[in-house]
């Protein structure tokens, strides 16, 4: 077992580096309120959408008004490699100005990687995906993009990569570049009343995930944990609301401050084991990835407080964590499953056998994320974390 180290110690800090987003616009009514900003970046716009068209209906129809020229994209599922690649050829000949994704996290990813990969020479897309590519650099600078998420989760408007799936290597990969970071950020937390239940529970844990891991990150700094340590019980709290309360629009807004802020806490200080372990078993499974994080986020921390030495900093904020939880859901850690099981997100395919589960584990043990974890965690341990979430 390795640990590693944190540096936040406002004594004696050291050296880090932060990638934020440019141009932020949130509240409610900042989509219709941006029109005028996004049309101004051309003429001629992809607009990526989510599988409803008529949840974009009102931004594309006032995007017309305003005199853009509009070539849609539908996404309805998690991108595939097979998607990005029709998606491609459909408006690589379209001389497209910008790219403007609105959706949950699979539509902004595709966007965004839209918008990276049209002004390069037509090339095999492998060569920029990571771990079952070459993972180069982009060959040109991407096209302006804009995001505008309508669920409160990946908090991919905020983030320099785009996830595919590639389901030939059974896994999600990512395509990442610095200069992938959105030109334009619109959150309306709007957008996002009325989601259903299961979908709120499953990505606002993946939101309220990417906010504990980079607070327990050996890469944290003073900023990350300044953004995440109040987001991580907001975020809590708004679940708490949303799912034992009933519909909340200061729940929403919470919700969709803490997704944003995740994606800047996770593109500043990276993940952790459940994200390390989620790209594999999404790959694998092909279940929703705000799900698979909410299954495997208690077992995690469960097993990182085990090993965590007694007075050390990751000790320390695990104990903080336990008691968010407990102030905002009424459980520990060690309740976390069961309380997220009892609202709808319990374990749904079959489990895996235990030479898969072996396979994802080791797999997962080489994955980017799991660089950024405070205690490396062994395969065996990885394992048990994956059959005690129910694979």
């Amino acid at each position: 077992m390795t640990i590693r180290s944190q540096s936040t110690d406002m004594t004696g800090l050291s050296p880090f580096a932060l990638r934020l987003p440019p141009n932020t616009r949130f509240g409610r009514g900042a989509a219709m309120r941006a029109v005028t900003e996004v049309a101004a970046l051309g003429p001629r716009l992809i607009f990526v959408h989510g599988g409803d068209p008529v949840r974009s209906a009102d931004l594309r129809g006032a995007l017309d008004a305003a005199g853009a020229t509009l070539q849609t994209v539908a996404c309805s599922t998690e991108p595939t490699l097979d998607m990005l690649t029709d998606a491609l050829d459909g408006a690589r000949n379209w001389r497209a100005d910008a790219v403007v994704a609105m959706g949950g996290g699979a539509a902004l990813d595709l966007g965004k990687a839209l918008a990276a990969l049209l002004p390069a020479p037509s090339t095999d897309l492998l060569e920029h995906l990571e771990v079952v590519g070459a993972g180069r650099p982009l060959a040109a600078a991407p096209l302006p993009f804009v995001a505008v998420p309508t669920t409160a989760g990946t908090g991919s408007e905020a983030t320099k990569n785009a996830v595919i799936t590639v389901p030939e290597h059974a896994r999600k990969v990512s395509l990442r570049d610095d200069r992938m970071v959105a030109d334009l950020i619109v959150i309306d937390p709007s957008l996002t009343d009325g989601t259903p239940l299961r979908q709120t529970l499953a990505s606002g844990l993946d939101a309220v995930t990417q906010l504990i891991e980079p607070y327990l990150s050996a890469r944290a700094t003073p900023f990350t944990d300044a953004l995440c340590r109040p987001a991580i019980v907001e975020g809590l709290s708004a679940l708490a609301t949303l799912m034992d309360r009933g519909e909340a629009p200061q729940a929403r807004d919470a919700l969709a401050y803490g997704a944003y802020v995740s994606g800047i806490a996770l593109a500043n200080a990276g993940l952790g084991a459940v994200h390390g372990l989620a790209g594999v078993v999404g790959g694998e499974t092909q279940e929703p990835h705000g799900a698979i994080c909410g299954r495997l986020l208690p077992e995690v921390l469960c097993t990182l407080a085990a090993v965590a030495p007694e007075g050390s900093q990751t000790a320390e904020r695990l104990a903080q964590i336990d008691a968010d939880v407990q102030g905002t859901l009424g459980v520990g850690c060690d309740g976390l499953a069961d309380w997220i099981a009892q609202r709808g997100l319990g374990p749904g395919a079959a489990p895996l056998d235990p030479e898969s589960r072996r396979r994802i584990a080791a797999q997962s043990a080489a994955s980017s994320s799991m660089k950024a974890s405070p205690i490396t965690l062994s395969e065996t341990q990885l394992a048990g974390v994956l059959e005690r979430a129910g694979w």
